[in-house]
């Protein structure tokens, strides 16, 4: 009963239980997408690799990918207003998620990786109708709180990835790759179906869908004319737009080259490409159950300057590592996992709190489609600077990141938030 009490305490797991209605129904489907997604994700780039496809190749699927999501990005918000939340997102999770693995578990060359990719592109669409499906009926004290437990749904996931790690060393890589993609066919629709059953359209989902009900969907995104120059002018809206483009390039260049790198470079054994998550997963579920509550009250410019300082030095640490030698790639993995304890939470609760409540689906949009216009050329730039050297994608991570921790400390718009939260506004 002590272990019981001490649990309910802890105001992360206080605050879950409390939870109700779409926050919830969001939060406790997670793990449905999460298990299959990290059992695949450490061996992506890697069964490509295997599967005949050049890094530059490599590169350039994830160069299109992002151009096509920045186009569906474009649409998201449109689609969310007219067709609701709650519909958009089983219809789009199903194109995006469950189709891509099947295509990802038949895969033969480049073509099949391509097609795969170019539907896995429109998730955009359902990132937009997810988050506001997720937030605008949530108490807005409350959406660090949410955020960190969408955060741990995925740490606690990691920990399936040993399985994965155990079946491609007992067998082969690309065998077992197959058959976990089409396990996270089916798990992932039973998430995409219960998430569909157990929520309900929002509030304000519920009035964009009348208001747009008799209006074209072309008429729609003329409308965006005004939303974009409204959001550009709002400097506040400039750096989040920074912030979430930063965080989406270097999360998709150390996704695509970490393990090409680690196993082709530092001659690490592909079996160890899962253990680098759950250590990274352990070290900050340690660290969000025991000091998240505490980092939550305090101001965001300081939690996220430290956040991207741990990064960079993990990218310097993974820059001088030794060959063989798994163990020390394992400190770079704890450096990482504290870095993303303090950005991640913030980057989002920030493009949540910013956004006009109003206009939520179509700014939501287009920051997407910023993001990932923005964010496109870099998988091609990526591509080609591991084919020169494979140290030289983490050396762009780390200038990328300098430059945003410089915009985060002369931004006023954080000085006033942070000016909030000391004065317990």
């Amino acid at each position: 009963m002590r272990i019981i009490d001490r649990l309910k305490s802890n105001e992360l797991i206080s605050a879950f239980l409390d939870l109700s209605g779409n926050p919830k129904a969001c939060v406790c489907t997670e793990p449905l997408w999460y298990i299959p997604y990290n059992l695949f994700i450490p061996f992506a780039t890697v069964y490509m690799f295997n599967l005949g496809l050049n890094d530059s190749q490599i590169g350039l699927i994830a160069s299109i990918g992002m151009v096509l999501q920045m186009f569906s990005a474009f649409l998201g918000g449109v689609i969310t207003d007219k067709f609701g939340r709650r519909k958009t997102s089983f219809v789009v999770d199903v194109i995006s998620w469950s189709i891509p693995c099947l295509l990802w578990a038949f895969a033969q060359n480049f073509w099949w990786f391509l097609a795969a990719a170019s539907l896995n592109s429109i998730l955009h669409i359902c990132s937009n109708s997810w988050n506001c499906l997720l937030v605008e009926d949530c108490d807005k004290s409350k959406l660090v709180n949410v955020f960190s437990m969408i955060q741990m749904c995925g740490l606690f996931a990691v920990f399936i990835a040993p399985l994965s790690a155990l079946l491609v060393d007992h067998f082969s890589l690309i065998p077992v790759v197959r058959c976990l993609y089409i396990f996270s066919c089916l798990s992932m629709t039973a998430k995409f179906y219960l998430l569909y059953r157990f929520s309900t359209e929002t509030k304000q989902g519920i009035k964009r869908m009348e208001e747009t009900k008799h209006v074209s969907i072309f008429k729609l995104l003329a409308g965006y004319k005004d939303v974009f120059f409204k959001m550009i002018r709002s400097r506040a809206m400039l750096i989040v737009l920074l912030v979430m483009v930063s965080y989406h390039v270097t999360d998709t260049t150390t996704l695509n080259f970490f393990g090409i790198y680690a196993t082709q470079t530092l001659h690490v054994p592909d079996s160890y490409l899962a253990i680098f998550p759950i250590i990274r997963a352990a070290i900050m579920l340690i660290f969000i159950l025991m000091f998240q509550a505490r980092i939550n009250r305090l101001p965001y410019r300081p939690v996220m300057l430290c956040g991207y300082g741990l990064f960079m030095l993990s990218h310097i640490l993974l820059l001088i590592a030794p060959h063989e030698n798994p163990f020390y790639l394992m400190f770079y993995t704890l450096v990482e996992a504290c870095s993303l304890v303090c950005i991640v939470p913030r980057k989002d609760s920030l493009n949540a709190l910013f956004v006009d409540e109003q206009e939520r689906s179509r700014v939501s949009g287009l920051i997407f489609m910023t993001m990932v216009g923005v964010a496109s050329p870099f998988g091609w730039i990526a591509g080609l600077l591991s084919s020169v050297d494979r140290r030289f994608p983490f050396i762009l991570n780390i200038v990328i990141f300098v430059i945003v921790s410089i915009a985060v400390l002369c931004s006023k718009e954080i000085t006033m938030l942070d000016r909030k939260i000391r004065d317990g506004e």
